[in-house]
């Protein structure tokens, strides 16, 4: 089995059909989900923050990113991680190590779920990823 990470950025472009990147996030989603040896796993972080993103949308936005969450919730070969106070205290400890880049909070605990699993690969257009190491998927397609 391959495990991805699945971040906000790619959250967003897959859900709003207007983002500069929804082609290529659809297309590479599309692509992904028809190997079944991959699986994907975000986080309830990154759920929050995704949502949060959609907030200003407007009302059927909101119910659609609602619809999507939910869908991603029961939907097999995706596991979300629940947020915890070991993934906060580790994700703070990140982000104090790391004053002097503008990681999110969001993306420290993404950071060390992925070093947990050893995932390499993170579905994302962020910088901040490839800055620690990991494969930005997204980004250069």
């Amino acid at each position: 089995m391959r495990h991805l990470f699945v971040d906000t950025s790619f959250h967003v472009a897959v859900f709003n059909d207007t983002n500069d990147l929804h082609v290529r996030a659809v297309r590479l989603s599309d692509e992904l989900t028809r190997d079944s040896t991959i699986r994907f796993v975000t986080t309830e972080e990154v759920l929050v923050e995704f949502l949060t993103f959609v907030r200003r949308a407007g009302p059927q936005a909101r119910l659609g990113a609602a619809a999507y969450v939910d869908a991603l919730r029961h939907k097999p070969g995706v596991t979300i991680v629940p947020h915890t106070r070991q993934l906060f205290d580790a994700g703070l400890d990140l982000y104090r190590s790391r004053a002097d880049k503008s990681y999110s909070m969001t993306d420290c605990m993404s950071m060390v779920i992925c070093g947990e699993r050893a995932i390499t690969g993170v579905l994302t257009h962020d910088r901040d990823f490839e800055q620690e190491g990991f494969v930005a998927m997204l980004r250069g397609l």
